[in-house]
């Protein structure tokens, strides 16, 4: 079991890494503009609440700023599978298309499942989830003439509830720090967007079941593909490989088919149908999830 100091650092680790890359922002940063950047090149939001798709994060900061200026994010999420509800809500700033720090609180609702579990019906799981994204190298949009990706790095801290159902379960923590990189590539001449995720994590069910267990923490790949049919409109993909390591329960990788449209410069809604796998003993727990976004 994790002790508290333990966790006390990894809130000061990312509390440290977050200042540390917005005290180098650029030189310009004290006459800040807003919007600028073209229609959906700031991603949607994951249910981590990081700027990407719908499920894994990419190298793009959210909000509508360019480089000299800053941006913001809103968002809401519910996903309906067949015995379970999971509703996510939350916020993230962008500054200088440089640094994101995101927000995101998780609510797992077991509905009827709750009591065949053993634990209630209608119990609900929830965290939250503090984020922190840097841009180290490319640029998404204006590197079309090489194949250079835009890199960020990005860590994510989470604390989960009620703590004694979740070691009685098999985690060792409820709280715990994910770190990633990702890889992202806009070839604008195709229409396509290319996006991979090497993320570090030992989260059960994305950390709402807690941390830990039989395995230690690993490296687990994600991947996004979109194809933009029109200015407005992305259709694509997304799969996201994950940890294992509760006993009682066994845990599947996750994937989408996704559709974004953009109203307007601010207002996004996103519509996909997710493949979640098992979750806590009860299988095939697929279904549609909606978002709406807006973006400053």
């Amino acid at each position: 079991m994790r002790s508290i100091k333990e966790n006390l650092h990894s809130r000061t680790v990312l509390i440290a890494f977050a200042c540390s890359i917005f005290a180098a922002g650029p030189a310009y940063a004290d006459s800040p503009e807003t919007g600028g950047k073209l229609l959906l090149t700031r991603g949607v939001t994951s249910v981590d609440g990081t700027g990407g798709g719908g499920i894994v994060p990419w190298a793009l900061i959210t909000g509508n700023e360019t480089e000299r200026g800053i941006g913001a994010s809103a968002f809401i999420t519910a996903a309906h599978l067949p015995d379970y509800t999971l509703t996510t809500f939350g916020g993230a700033a962008g500054f200088y298309d440089r640094l994101e720090l995101s927000y995101a609180h998780q609510t797992f609702d077991t509905g009827d499942t709750g009591a065949l579990l053993g634990i209630g019906e209608g119990y609900e799981f929830g965290q939250d989830i503090f984020g922190a994204k840097l841009r180290i190298a490319g640029d998404a949009v204006y590197d079309q003439d090489r194949w250079m990706p835009q890199v960020a790095i990005g860590a994510l801290y989470k604390s989960a509830d009620d703590e004694p159902l979740l070691q009685a379960l098999g985690a060792d923590s409820a709280n715990g720090t994910e770190f990633y990189v990702s890889a992202t590539k806009l070839i604008l001449e195709h229409s396509l967007l290319l996006n991979g995720t090497l993320r570090y994590s030992d989260a059960n069910q994305n950390g709402l079941l807690g941390f830990g267990g039989m395995d230690d923490a690993g490296l687990y790949p994600e991947f996004s593909v979109g194809y933009l049919l029109s200015r407005r409109l992305v259709v694509g993909g997304e799969y996201r490989a994950k940890p294992d390591a509760l006993g009682f329960a066994r845990e599947d990788d996750w994937f989408d088919l996704y559709a974004v449209y953009a109203l307007n410069d601010t207002v996004s809604l996103t519509a996909a149908w997710a493949d979640l796998g098992s979750i806590a003993t009860f299988d095939n727990q697929r279904g549609l999830y909606v978002s709406l976004q807006l973006g400053f």
